[in-house]
């Protein structure tokens, strides 16, 4: 059946079997407590007419006592004093008496078990003695009154009785049911399909689905709406942000072979310079050409980068007194006169790692910390420290500049939104983390406040490198 598919279609089917099943638990002792009483209105109806009976010393016609018996709706009459039987109104059936019932001395059970033994039995041929006190407490014309009458007769009226109790179970459940399936389908059905709703909306057009609109409350339900309207906001813009990086990156596949070309133009063009007389030109000659090279390596895997993740890295040994020297001479011909860089690290301090990958690290961090101090209008000092640890390296760049702002530090490393200098992309953060994790290692803020700010590079060793 199509209704029970649905939730409101099962909650309305339960409740209404719950109720029924509770209505059998009433009902049972219920039919055996009416079973009781009939038995007694029948000895209360037997009493009377052995008090009119007893007080006369006049016999009576056998049509009278016919209608007497037929009055009180039962076979015979008699009464117990003393011990001895006094019939009363004998009538004249013939038939035996199958079961002989005592009431004054029943039992809960007893009684449960003996009214629904009568529904299934339903024997027509069956005779009953039922004696007991019409009064439970007394009897004014003898210790018991004794009839006998058909079972069917019993049957019969306990099965109008719950007939009539079904009747009245029926419609408590159906009212009960409607009002507790128009409850839950207020404050349960309703909200739940509205989530549900508006989640396949969403999933078949995240970017276009309204966002769920969260129902005033503080229950379970309204809970889930407002994480859910959360989770679609987050989603959509993270939606939106790998949108801006598939554009980001069809842009770049376009202009990545022209910069080959010019890149490879200008890398013929220095080697022309590194055979110049001039000693500033011979000297700056090699560093601008390794520029170019990193500058084409990094443009040859531009694309792989759009695809998946960074390459894994080369590790081998750098020598880092050396290689942070070029650091700095890279960014000393970026920003020549209000930055000062100063290098420090041992003379046998090296870290295994990708010597192109942990330039991009350290040189993002350093260009970084060199555009905070040229907002400022008054420059600065930064300065890169290195040292060796038992597992591996741990470069510092730190300096002297305001400090990060409150929104830089909680978008740390997020592409896109760490950043807070106009015209800044947020990308430098995020790619040397990147870059670290895939050494295994890790970039850390250690401290920003008024004074300065402190990066820290951790690469850990591999006992593999070259």
């Amino acid at each position: 059946m199509q209704i029970l598919r649905s939730l409101s279609g099962r909650l309305l089917f339960l409740t209404v079997v719950f109720v029924m099943l509770a209505e059998v638990l009433i009902f049972a002792p219920s039919l055996a407590r009416f079973r009781v009483d009939y038995l007694r209105e029948r000895l209360a109806a037997a009493n009377i007419v052995s008090l009119a009976l007893l007080d006369s010393d006049r016999p009576i016609a056998k049509d009278n006592e016919m209608a007497l018996l037929k009055s009180a709706e039962v076979r015979s009459i008699a009464l117990q004093r003393g011990g001895a039987r006094l019939p009363v109104l004998r009538g004249n059936w013939a038939e035996p008496v199958n079961r002989t019932f005592d009431l004054d001395e029943s039992s809960i059970l007893g009684d449960v078990w003996e009214g629904f033994a009568v529904l299934f039995r339903n024997d027509p041929t069956r005779v009953i003695r039922v004696m007991g006190s019409p009064v439970e407490s007394r009897n004014p014309m003898g210790d018991k009154v004794e009839i006998t009458l058909r079972e069917q007769q019993l049957c019969e009226a306990m099965m109008a009785f719950g007939l009539r109790i079904l009747a009245v179970s029926l419609i408590i459940s159906l009212l009960t049911a409607g009002l507790v399936f128009l409850s839950l389908n207020r404050w349960l059905v309703r909200p739940i399909r509205k989530l549900t709703t508006n989640m396949i909306e969403f999933r078949q057009a995240p970017e276009a689905a309204m966002i769920i609109s969260p129902d005033r409350g503080r229950d379970e339900i309204s809970e889930a709406q407002v994480e859910l309207a959360a989770m679609q906001t987050e989603l959509r813009t993270s939606l939106k942000q790998k949108t801006r990086l598939a554009g980001l990156g069809e842009a770049v596949a376009k202009i990545n072979h022209d910069l080959r070309n010019i890149l490879a133009a200008a890398q013929i063009l220095t080697d022309r310079l590194e055979s110049s007389a001039d000693p500033m030109v011979a000297k700056v000659a090699p560093k601008l050409l390794r520029s170019l090279d990193r500058a084409t390596a990094l443009c040859g895997r531009t694309l792989e980068f759009g695809r998946a993740e960074e390459l894994e890295p080369e590790r081998r040994r750098v020598m880092l007194p050396a290689f942070l020297g070029e650091v700095r001479d890279q960014l000393l011909l970026a920003h020549p006169d209000s930055i000062q860089i100063e290098v420090d690290a041992p003379d046998d301090a090296f870290a295994e790692a990708d010597p192109d990958q942990l330039y991009r690290i350290i040189y993002n961090l350093a260009r970084n910390a060199a555009q905070a101090l040229e907002v400022t209008g008054e420059g600065g000092t930064i300065s890169i420290i290195a040292r060796r640890l038992t597992s591996g390296a741990e470069i510092d760049v730190v300096d002297d500049g305001p400090g990060m702002p409150m929104v830089a530090r909680e978008n740390l490393f997020k592409a896109f939104k760490g950043g807070v200098r106009k015209g800044g992309s947020g990308l430098g953060l995020a790619i040397a983390q990147e870059l670290a994790r895939g050494h295994g290692g890790e970039v850390n803020l250690i401290d920003s406040t008024t004074d300065g700010t402190c990066f820290r590079v951790v690469i850990p060793d591999t006992g593999n490198a070259v």
